[in-house]
């Protein structure tokens, strides 16, 4: 295997832990979106109800006006009939009085639909200020624990990426630029062993030519199928590093 490679896999160790971070991180930043869309919808139903209650009190207003004038009016009216003598015009004012007598109605049954309304919206206003103080409180120690959380996948990630620089000083920088363009696009491993001449990548066969060339650790070595770059599992070069410990824990495992 070739040494270079030696550092690139103690690189890509840190680097497959710091995606691990970066995902975990992402997931603890959705829930606390999530919280905060949660609070942010009942607060802008809050408001909305708010806006709500304001307009029905205008048109509460409004109507008590138009009751007020036809309660004006009708006693003007009736002011009007106790003074006439005439019998037509004394008729007349009735009829006239009958007919604002009927508005007076109707505004009044209109007037207790606003109320009745109005003291609908105000329960679920009431409803939805109690749902949102309540959630607020309860989402407080999740917040918390969240934000933590965040907090020590960042502490964690600076001293990855502290250690990760340090060993990027020691790495052969063509190796090293050939490693970073793969990890950029896959994201996941790009150095990895063949095992039964089959690629750890994609797990697709290869050639016994391929795995020759694998064993000499002369040069660069590239799967054909997935572009990641092989090593020889077995190689001396591999003692001592973070990947020799992880396979002696597989094998220990397996038997």
């Amino acid at each position: 295997m070739l040494d270079a490679l030696k550092v690139i896999l103690e690189i890509q160790e840190l680097d497959m832990k710091m995606i691990q971070l970066m995902l975990l991180k992402r997931q603890r930043q959705k829930e606390l979106d999530n919280i905060n869309a949660t609070k942010g919808s009942l607060h802008q139903r809050v408001l909305g109800k708010e806006a709500e209650i304001l307009e029905m009190k205008k048109l509460i207003r409004l109507a008590e006006g138009d009751h007020t004038e036809i309660l004006a009016k009708i006693k003007k009216l009736e002011s009007q009939q106790n003074a006439i003598k005439k019998v037509d015009e004394y008729n007349a004012i009735t009829h006239e009085i009958s007919a604002a007598d009927r508005e007076r109605v109707a505004k009044e049954q209109r007037l207790s639909d606003f109320y009745d309304k109005l003291a609908l919206e105000e329960d679920l206003l009431k409803t939805l200020n109690e749902s949102l103080n309540s959630t607020a409180e309860n989402s407080k120690v999740l917040e918390g624990e969240i934000h933590e959380s965040i907090r020590q996948i960042n502490e964690e990630g600076r001293v990855l990426k502290t250690q990760r620089d340090e060993l990027v000083e020691q790495a052969d920088p063509d190796v090293f630029k050939v490693y970073e363009r793969l990890l950029r696009n896959k994201k996941d491993r790009v150095v990895v062993p063949l095992e039964n001449r089959c690629c750890s990548g994609c797990h697709i066969m290869l050639t016994a030519q391929h795995e020759n060339l694998v064993r000499k650790g002369e040069r660069l070595v590239f799967c054909e199928h997935c572009s990641r770059i092989h090593y020889w599992l077995e190689s001396k070069a591999l003692e001592d590093t973070v990947v020799a410990t992880k396979q002696r824990r597989r094998r220990t495992t397996k038997v």
